[in-house]
């Protein structure tokens, strides 16, 4: 079971902060090329990454490096500068619809042939930002075997659709949920936008625990300091493995009496109930968090 909680993002053109990153412990690197690169910088950020690629490697965490979307003309020589046997996979930008995904994954077909990695091999991490995009969502998601997880993204979208972002987040509330249900639906994870004020924990462990209550998997950091909060927020906490583990105890002793359901602190405990309390213990040993 694949899980990415925390997504650290590091700006590419920083060989400084890409070093400094690496004694961090976020699930997974993002190394990136795009947003947080100026235009007159992405050459730099294209070779600094490339050149950091194994050291990222080398923590034992995933590398999922940020390439430029396919309208800005440089996709293909971001792929040409990462594709290797030190990333896990790309995360592509502005994803509209099922044939930008194929542009990709036929580029990255094409390099893993040429330097002898197993086809498929390099997974796709795609953010859906745009109202198009949020539109296809479910098409797009279920388009390639190389995705494993869509990424929603709050700023490009609200720029995309005229709008303003407000504190309580009431603008993204519908996109937001249609991407980790359509991601949902197409078998790959749901990872949330970012949360910019990385001086204000107490807002950020709010806005994680909410965009886990509506399906995301895991959320981006921009901050080093966002991690530890955000892989709390995505993790099974003690309280909640203990309930999980009290729900499939009374329900087999439910069912050891020929009952198809059962009770627990006054709640109703039958199979989707008890479903739920199976995964989320799943997920907790995945995670190491119970053996």
């Amino acid at each position: 079971m694949l899980y990415l909680r925390s997504l650290l993002f590091v700006p590419g053109n920083q060989p400084n902060m890409l070093t400094k990153a690496s004694s961090f412990f976020p699930d997974a690197f993002v190394p990136d090329m795009e947003d947080s690169v100026a235009w007159d910088d992405k050459s730099q950020a294209r070779e600094t990454v490339s050149v950091n690629l194994e050291m990222l490697a080398n923590t034992g965490k995933r590398v999922i490096p940020r390439i430029n979307s396919l309208d800005t003309g440089l996709c293909e020589t971001d792929l040409g500068a990462i594709v290797g046997p030190h990333i896990y996979g790309v995360s592509v930008g502005k994803i509209d619809t099922p044939a930008d995904v194929s542009v990709i994954s036929e580029a990255i077909a094409r390099l893993e042939t040429e330097r002898g990695l197993e086809n498929g091999s390099i997974k796709l991490v795609l953010w859906i930002e745009t109202a198009v995009g949020i539109l296809n969502a479910h098409q797009i998601l279920s388009s390639d075997d190389r995705i494993i997880a869509a990424a929603f993204g709050a700023e490009d979208f609200t720029n995309d659709m005229g709008i303003e972002r407000n504190e309580d987040d009431r603008e993204i509330l519908f996109p937001r949920s249609q991407v980790a249900i359509a991601a949902r639906a197409a078998g790959v994870l749901a990872l949330d936008t970012p949360f910019f004020g990385f001086k204000d924990p107490d807002r950020l462990k709010l806005n994680s625990e909410q965009s886990r209550s509506i399906g995301f998997k895991g959320k981006f950091a921009i901050h080093p300091l966002q991690v530890d909060i955000i892989n709390q927020c995505f993790s099974p906490s003690e309280k909640e493995i203990f309930h999980a583990m009290e729900v499939i105890k009374v329900f087999e002793e439910a069912a050891a009496n020929g009952r198809g359901s059962t009770s627990l602190n006054g709640q109703v405990v039958d199979v989707p109930v008890v479903k739920r309390a199976q995964s989320l213990l799943d997920q907790a040993k995945q995670m190491d968090i119970v053996s």
